[in-house]
């Protein structure tokens, strides 16, 4: 007998379609603000307004409680908001991917333990103590802030990678490659780090979101950024004080962040979705 093929209702399939796209216009336009905005206006100088304007005339959000232009500050605040966020992901995964293609590849299991071990202990770790510790240093620093934001995460990520290259690793094909001679980047390259793509890129997406809202945390709570920088993150912690006469300074920022993030889940459900269509699969 043949085994029954489980139907997909096409409502949901249709959804899953509809990820992609709807994900790319979401991130696209904070994407396009961060890097095209400081092109369209410069860094808003305060006193040149009064505060808490309404929107109209030269003001087409109103300003903030610095007489700031509003409309400027979005334009100019997504490249520190994102900026942060994206390139501290890059250098988790930089070092991290690195420690766990290493740990996953390793001949003795001695090599294994010394790389990952030391990372466990660092897991439990508060991101925002850890944030806060080197904020005392090194104060409105973007790099000092990305370093943390990045060093926090490399645990994880090793882990992930080196779960994720275990199989590929340890298989009769990369024995196989060694016996002939293949160098050590050319069967990670080749063979490894292609096993590890899907869970990889699905954990791009949920870990720079949740790196978004971290980097915005330590920024809203005066832990990053100057309470003055123009970043989304720092706009909404100045405005929400007169939210009622201003909102635009805290609903304009907060919108670019929320698109930002949902986009960047949509897209990691709709990889999730294809690696375990996959698997699935290659399990029949």
């Amino acid at each position: 007998m043949k085994p029954l093929k489980r139907s997909t209702p096409k409502g949901s399939a249709a959804a899953g379609v509809l990820r992609a796209p709807v994900g790319a216009v979401l991130v696209a336009l904070p994407l396009g603000v961060a890097v095209l905005g400081p092109l369209f206006a410069e860094v808003p100088a305060a006193g040149l307004a009064a505060p808490y304007a309404a929107r109209g005339g030269e003001h087409l959000l109103g300003t903030d409680a610095l007489g700031r232009d509003v409309l400027a500050l979005l334009l100019h605040g997504g490249r520190s908001a994102l900026g942060m966020a994206l390139g501290a992901v890059a250098l988790a995964y930089l070092l991290g991917g690195l420690v766990g293609l290493i740990a996953a590849s390793a001949r003795r299991r001695w090599l294994d333990e010394l790389l990952i071990r030391p990372l466990d202990v660092l897991l439990p770790l508060p991101t925002l103590l850890v944030i806060s510790v080197v904020a005392v240093g090194w104060r409105g620093s973007p790099a000092a802030i990305a370093l943390a934001v990045a060093a926090v995460n490399v645990p994880p990520v090793a882990r992930l990678v080196r779960a994720a290259a275990l199989d590929a690793a340890s298989s009769p094909v990369a024995e196989a490659l060694r016996l002939q001679g293949e160098s050590w980047g050319r069967i990670q390259a080749g063979l490894v780090a292609r096993s590890v793509l899907a869970p990889v890129a699905a954990d791009i997406g949920t870990r720079v979101t949740l790196t978004v809202f971290l980097v915005g945390s330590a920024n809203f709570l005066g832990l990053g950024l100057s309470p003055t920088a123009p970043d989304w993150a720092v706009s909404i912690a100045r405005g929400r004080e007169g939210l009622l006469l201003q909102p635009w300074a805290v609903l304009a920022p907060a919108l670019m962040l929320v698109m930002f993030t949902v986009g960047l889940n949509l897209f990691a459900d709709r990889l999730l979705a294809r690696s375990r269509r996959r698997t699935q699969e290659a399990a029949r």
